[in-house]
């Protein structure tokens, strides 16, 4: 069941890949990662977000799993459409 859901939230971002994304993570002892970027491309396992920084663009990495258990939040920006919302 669990596949399911990833393979979902997977589909969900697929359709977004190229779009603005607000991206929101938990790193761990009260460290919260907030940047803005493009999602740039979604893998079977994982998906990539350019980020642009002072220092020039980096890529940011995480796995559907990180949605799922929330510790990561992406947001579409011109949608303002949340991924991962799992209505139960």
């Amino acid at each position: 069941m669990a596949k399911n859901v990833l393979e979902e939230i997977k589909k969900d971002l697929d359709s977004y890949v190229g779009e603005r994304v607000t991206l929101k993570a938990n790193r761990g002892r009260r460290k919260i990662l907030q940047k803005e970027g493009i999602l740039e491309q979604t893998y079977p396992n994982i998906f990539i977000i350019k980020v642009d920084e002072d220092r020039g663009p980096r890529r940011i990495s995480y796995s559907y799993a990180d949605i799922l258990t929330e510790t990561v939040e992406i947001k579409i920006k011109n949608k303002n459409t949340k991924i991962g919302s799992i209505s139960v």
